[in-house]
């Protein structure tokens, strides 16, 4: 089951965009501080604690510039697996929509206790990268 987020429109190009969030060392600021400690990332990789669910970590598994951004759990940190796509639609120069879908590789049994909190993080960091000033 992947859950989507609602469709998100930012002032920024698809290329500012895809450039930062490509990069790891940048994805902390999208992320709610008061959730997120422990922060450690490369380009193509990143974890953190999460509170209450412990340290989880991601891993960037493909990109198709300046579209789509795909990451994975990394399974070094993180005992749920799981998949997110970020991806990005160009209207116009500065009209960029933007989609975050999350597909949980969990039990069908927790299905309806993970969704909720999921649908929510999905749709907090879309909230968050239509305000985010991604030019810099």
């Amino acid at each position: 089951m992947k859950i989507e987020s609602k469709i998100g429109k930012s002032a920024c190009s698809d290329q500012q965009i895809y450039t930062f969030i490509s990069n790891f060392h940048n994805f902390k600021e999208l992320l709610p501080a008061d959730k997120v400690s422990g922060w450690e990332s490369s380009e193509e990789k990143c974890s953190f604690q999460v509170d209450p669910l412990g340290r989880t970590g991601l891993m960037i598994i493909e990109k198709k510039p300046p579209s789509l951004v795909k990451m994975s759990s990394d399974p070094e940190f993180s005992k749920y697996q799981f998949t997110i796509w970020i991806q990005l639609k160009k209207v116009q120069p500065d009209d960029t929509r933007i989609k975050i879908t999350i597909e949980p590789l969990v039990n069908m049994m927790l299905m309806p206790m993970v969704k909720g909190p999921l649908k929510k993080l999905a749709d907090g960091l879309v909230s968050k990268m239509e305000t985010y000033n991604f030019a810099g």
